[in-house]
């Protein structure tokens, strides 16, 4: 490795440019739901909320099943780190009672599963 002998330039720093003007004051963005508050004709309207409450009804029951799968999965006694009802109740805001019937729901699908 050669040394040239010169010492590295420290950096220069740039002053930031001066404003001419406020910068705009941050304006809350108006609320904007799929879009359903620009559809003025009421039939449409209809049909298009719906259709949004069907879509998150379906994702809501999948997301349940899903739930189920995992409390079923965490209390699997196969597992040499299964954790008990009262614990996966726990981690999921649910009362014990629900959580034994979510790992039964969840034992249920998994054995449907192919």
């Amino acid at each position: 490795m050669s040394d040239s002998g010169k010492a590295p330039e420290p950096p220069r720093y740039r002053r930031p440019a001066a404003l001419f003007f406020e910068p705009p004051a941050e304006q809350p963005d108006e609320e904007h739901f799929f879009a359903l508050e620009s559809i003025a004709e009421p039939g449409e309207l209809l049909d298009r909320a719906t259709e949004l409450a069907v879509a998150f009804q379906a994702a809501a029951d999948r997301s349940v099943e899903f739930q189920a799968i995992a409390a079923a999965r965490l209390a699997d006694p196969k597992r040499f780190d299964r954790v008990p009802a009262s614990a996966v109740a726990e981690r999921a805001g649910w009362t014990e009672d629900y959580a034994l019937k979510m790992i039964e729901f969840g034992r249920e699908l998994l054995r449907r599963r192919p």
